[in-house]
This record gives C-alpha cells, structure tokens and sequence, in this order.
C-alpha cells in the first residue's frame, strides 16, 4: 500500500507508491547532445574561456598539464562587479544581480565522466570547491554559495565535458532556509543535531544504510523524492563544507568513489545531479546543522502533481534501494 512520509529536517512530504513502479513509465537516460568540434573545456583551448581563477596541475608531468580548473562561467547568472542595492518597485522587491558564477572543469579528458574518476582526482575537485567557497566567503556582500553538478540531458547539462557550477548569492535561497529552520527546530526541541540523530538511527539499524567510512555514511533518505536518491553526510558535527580538513577530503573522495561506482553498476549510464548543502557563508559553526551531499539520478519526471502540491511521488522505497545497492560487489 502507498504511503506517505514526512521529511523530519524540513517538514515535506513524500508519496512512496511501489505499485507506480509497475507502470511502464520508466524513463532511460536520453542521449546526450553531441560533442562540439570546438569543446571550450579541453586543453589547447583555454583561450575561447574567461581566464583561470585556479588552476591544479600535474606536476610529474615535462608538460605541466592541468588536471582542474575554476573559471568565470562565460554567460554568469549573476557577477560580482557592481554595488549591491536593494529597492522596492510598488509592491515589489529588487536587488541589483550581484554575486558570482563559476565552472570547474574537473578533467582535461572530455570523454570521462564524474562515476569514471578515480578517488585522486575525486579530491582534487573537492579541493578546488573548499578553496573556492573559502575565497569568496570573504565577500560580505555573499551570503550563500550553491555547489552543483548537472549530468546527461535530463539533469539539465547542456555541456557533455565533466563539470561542476559555483553560483554565489547575495541571499540565502528558500529550500536552504526550509532546511536550517526546520534543523533549528528539532534542535531547540530536542537539544540534538537532527542530522547526527538521523545517522544514529540509520548505523543502528541499517535499514538505508548504503556504505560507510570513518568520516561519512551514505544512505538512502527515509522521505527520498526520487528513486536512488542517496545522501552524503559527515559522521561529526560540521555546519560548513569549507571547514573540512585534507584527511577528511580524502575520506570523502573515497565515500563518493563508492557511490558513484554503486550506481553506475545498479542504473547504467543515467543521468543525475548532485547539490552540496552548506551553511550559510558567514554562519560556519551552526551547531544544529549538517552539511551534506545530496546525489538525485533522474529517472522520473517531475508532473502537474509535484508542481502543484511541492510534494514527489516515488515509486522505488529507500529500503529496496539502499539494501540492493549494498549487496553489489565491486
């Protein structure tokens, strides 16, 4: 029978109803658009971009090739020239578009994609985002910094070269609010980390539990919105991403590895985003939040009902995917 479960960090509902998964609805990864001649992210081609913010290169090679680089985004949602100004327009609200819009190419290689790379390279990308997030916090026009990865076309990619997008707000988005709030409140009630809680409970019984290491477990979330959807959470208390020591980089370059490894043997070539959740910049010691990597493969579509109502209907139970995700070897 269906179900309905409630998200105890920031009160959504979901629809868990396996008897969907019977319907011949599934959808497979569409074809991704084919590769330009002129690709602006490989090596030799450095000139059709915006000039390098940080590069990390191969120091073993006579070339020294470059292994990641963090670039403008050559059409920035927002920018970071200009003064920030609030108005009111009538009843309406405006601010000037300031802020910050980056990509990091994670790979000089434009046929290896994120679930191919090896642990190294995995931190090599997480090392870029920390030096990013940490640099730009000392803007103080800045607020928030949202990390995002789009992969294949029905994740909203429209670049198939391996890349991750940094866009910087002069405001905190409401989905980031709904969580911290909603983390907030479990902790003035309770006195506990609601993450931390939710970890406890997932390591003592195992139900969702995908993978674990020293620093991180992976799990299926209990309300998850999309089948596979899995989580990346810290095992200690840790409000900001940019905060992580290299040991506890490597440590999730090793998790994600695993992940990423997990669903590829479970789904095939599938398309999928990945969103890092973090503190607010000038926030990084909240001691009821977590940050956290959400990983969502897009194997569904989103309809009329999750528009209208915010709640998703999932055909595939945590459960079932965390303990056949657990069961493959690799």
């Amino acid at each position: 029978m269906p179900e309905l479960r409630k998200d105890p960090i920031n009160g959504r509902w979901v629809i868990i109803a396996t008897e969907r998964a019977k319907r011949p609805a599934g959808i497979s990864r569409e074809p991704d658009p084919p590769i330009d001649e002129v690709d602006p992210f490989l090596p030799g081609n450095e000139h059709l971009t915006p000039p390098a913010i940080l590069t990390y290169y191969d120091e073993s090679s006579p070339q020294r090739r470059w292994l990641v680089r963090v670039i403008p985004n050559k059409f920035p949602a927002l920018r970071v020239e200009g003064e920030l100004r609030r108005e009111g327009v009538g009843l309406y609200d405006k601010m000037t578009g300031i802020g910050a819009h980056e990509v990091i190419v994670e790979t000089p290689d434009r046929n290896r994609h994120f679930a191919q790379f090896n642990e190294n390279e995995i931190q090599l990308v997480l090392r870029a985002i920390r030096e990013r997030i940490r640099d730009l916090r000392r803007d103080i026009r800045l607020q928030y910094i949202l990390i995002f990865k789009n992969d294949g076309r029905l994740a909203g990619a429209t670049q198939p070269h391996s890349h991750t997008q940094l866009i910087a707000l002069p405001i905190v988005p409401k989905n980031a609010l709904e969580e911290l709030n909603g983390a907030k409140e479990y902790f003035h009630f309770k006195e506990r980390n609601v993450y931390l809680d939710i970890i406890d409970q997932e390591l003592r019984y195992g139900e969702r539990l995908v993978t674990e290491n020293p620093d991180y477990v992976a799990i299926a979330p209990f309300a998850s919105r999309f089948p596979f959807e899995l989580w990346v959470v810290p095992r200690v208390p840790m409000a900001a991403f940019q905060t992580c020591r290299d040991d506890q980089l490597t440590f999730l370059a090793k998790i994600l590895w695993r992940v990423m490894r997990l669903l590829e043997r479970a789904l095939g070539v599938f398309a999928y985003n990945i969103v890092l959740h973090n503190a607010p910049l000038q926030e990084e010691n909240l001691p009821y939040y977590q940050w956290h990597i959400e990983i969502t493969p897009r194997l569904t579509r989103v309809g009329g009902f999750e528009s209208g109502t915010g709640y998703f209907i999932n055909p595939t139970p945590p459960e079932v995917v965390a303990d056949y995700l657990r069961k493959i070897k690799l």
